[in-house]
């Protein structure tokens, strides 16, 4: 994808803030860095053997991206599904409040409720039920 630039994306520069692009950081190392450590890798490995060297770097770096992008896709592929059932669900619950009507919004012409018949209004005691009479005292 490469990095943002004033003129679009490209590989390996970016804008700073100075002025026009340089080479962008690479494994989290500067340019100058980057020359230092071929020039050592030329000092070590030689000439003979470096441009071997920098090619078998190259291709396990590729092969790593690969499997990095692969992965990637695979974890977006996996996670698709869950996630737009979730976002969906999100959609609905937003919608039902969006959609439900506040207090102030009810009719007025619905009747006000009234005493439930049977039902004892809140604080009163209830008549005692009927009963036998007390027995009576003889002695």
């Amino acid at each position: 994808m490469g990095g943002s630039t004033r003129e679009g994306s490209r590989c390996c520069t970016r804008w700073t803030p100075y002025g026009p692009p340089r080479l962008a950081a690479v494994f989290n190392m500067s340019g100058s860095e980057i020359i230092v450590l071929l020039l050592l890798a030329l000092i070590v490995l030689g000439p003979e053997r470096l441009p071997d060297a920098v090619r078998s770097f190259g291709r396990v770096y590729g092969q790593v991206r690969r499997m990095g992008d692969g992965f990637r896709t695979e974890m977006r592929s996996a996670l698709e599904e869950p996630v737009r059932e979730l976002r969906e669900t999100a959609d609905l619950a937003r919608r039902a409040v969006m959609e439900a009507p506040e207090p102030d919004d009810e009719p007025d012409d619905e009747p006000e409720p009234g005493p439930v018949t049977g039902a004892d209004p809140v604080g009163e005691v209830p008549p005692p039920a009927p009963s036998e009479p007390p027995p009576s005292r003889e002695s």
